[in-house]
């Protein structure tokens, strides 16, 4: 059944805002939950929809529905999961490359959604049904650390610092060629491809806007490996972008950075062999901080980089022998970060 509250408004609360009203009323709701209830007609003012801005006077009624999540049809699947850090609130995984995130078309088993489920059997109402607990995801091929939600509170406060973008997000990319500057902001809006549809492009047309920072690394013989902050979070937006400046992520089938192109980037049999042994792209989600939503504290968790980018890592290494001075030094094999 759904869920209704009143709130009648009086005193101090006359003259704010229905929505600045409702984070105070309702603790356990986000301020960007709020607004989507607002502009669902979930939320009434003396029996009528209203606007986020309205300004209450006395002796308002305030009705607040919220909705019963929808059934949930995932089986749970025993699936193992590399745990970072788990509490009542959350679960921190380090994702391994080719899991999907949740399932979607075609894909109905294997997912990280189907392994939380088995891992946490209560949480089929998360934050909705189409993704329980999900705040955020990695795309299949993309491997590193990822927040689940345990409870609606948690979801909630993580998915509205998701959308502020306060939430520290730093992804390491082995791309190809060498980029010309040390760091660098790529702004370019991001749409749904008009060519193919299954794409996403840097387009003007029904687009959003999009903003990755970048930091090089390390310069080999033909890569580069750069630290990655993404300012927004658009579908497939590290990709996209580095293949529009001209170096694409390597072992990206779908951007332009894939086993051919990488191949023909490399000189060394050895780098060669391993390149097309990676079978995915090189890109991976390194660092992820944000405040818990129940302390309010600060947490930082960190994925070591994975085996098979290291691998690629180490063989370039060998092979490069002029690799230029970068501005920072990242010891990959434990996952930290020198400052």
């Amino acid at each position: 059944m759904n869920e209704s509250r009143i709130h009648i408004v009086s005193g101090d609360a006359s003259g704010l805002r229905l929505d600045h009203f409702l984070t105070i009323k309702e603790e356990k709701l986000s301020r960007s939950f709020i607004q989507k209830l607002i502009k669902e007609s979930s939320i009434t003012v003396n029996g009528n929809p209203s606007k986020p801005s309205y300004k209450l006077r006395d002796n308002d009624k305030v009705e607040v529905i919220v909705p019963e999540p929808k059934p949930y049809h995932v089986r749970p699947e025993n699936i193992p999961l590399k745990v970072l850090y788990e509490d009542d609130a959350l679960i921190i995984i380090n994702k391994p490359a080719g899991m999907v995130t949740h399932p979607a078309a075609g894909v109905h088993s294997g997912t990280l959604v189907n392994a939380i489920l088995a891992h946490c059997p209560d949480l089929s109402g998360i934050g909705g049904v189409q993704r329980p607990g999900i705040v955020h995801r990695l795309d299949k091929d993309t491997s590193g650390v990822l927040v689940v939600a345990k409870t609606d509170f948690a979801h909630q406060s993580l998915a509205f610092q998701f959308e502020e973008h306060r939430v520290k997000k730093r992804y390491l990319a082995l791309i190809c060629g060498i980029p010309t500057q040390d760091s660098g902001t790529i702004i370019a809006p991001i749409g749904r491809s008009l060519r193919n549809r299954k794409k996403m492009a840097v387009t003007n047309i029904r687009s959003r806007e999009a903003i990755t920072h970048f930091k090089v690394i390390e310069r080999y013989d033909g890569f580069s490996l750069v630290e990655v902050m993404p300012e927004t979070g658009r579908t497939h937006q590290i990709r996209v972008h580095f293949a529009h400046i001209g170096h694409p992520v390597v072992g990206d089938q779908v951007y332009g950075g894939g086993r051919k192109r990488a191949i023909n980037e490399a000189h060394f049999p050895k780098l060669k062999q391993m390149i097309a042994e990676l079978n995915r792209q090189a890109l991976h989600a390194h660092i992820l901080g944000f405040l818990h939503p129940a302390t309010e504290e600060y947490m930082e968790f960190i994925a070591p980089i994975p085996e098979d980018i290291q691998a690629v890592l180490d063989a370039l290494k060998s092979a490069t022998t002029d690799i230029l001075e970068t501005p920072m030094n990242v010891n990959l094999k434990n996952g930290k970060v020198a400052k």
